[in-house]
């Protein structure tokens, strides 16, 4: 199994999710081909209602914590109301790595 699908099935098992993209963003760092270090998750879940951003990003943590200790080098987290994200309607586009495009 992948690290992604790890985490969307993850995710998926311990949240209710209205909304899930877990997005491999590994090929825009500087890392070998093929790896799965770098991900961006955005994430809707009735979960997130009442909690603060900083309480929402700590639930994910945990959630992902054997990940985050093993294989996950970076993780973009947009966490979102139902609400929230009916009016954002998408996450934002990641930056560009500075160490992006270096011969590997």
């Amino acid at each position: 199994m992948t690290v992604q699908q790890a985490i969307t099935d993850k995710l998926s098992h311990e949240l209710p999710i209205e909304h899930l993209d877990v997005i491999n963003e590994s090929e825009q760092h500087n890392v070998p081909r093929g790896a799965e270090s770098h991900f961006k998750i955005v994430i809707v879940s009735p979960a997130f209602e009442g909690k603060t951003l900083l309480a929402r990003h700590r639930l994910i943590h945990d959630i992902l914590a054997q990940a985050l200790a093993t294989s996950i080098h970076a993780l973009t987290l947009h966490t979102l109301t139902n609400e929230e994200w009916s009016k954002a309607g998408a996450a934002p586009a990641s930056p560009r790595c500075r160490g992006a495009g270096v011969q590997r």
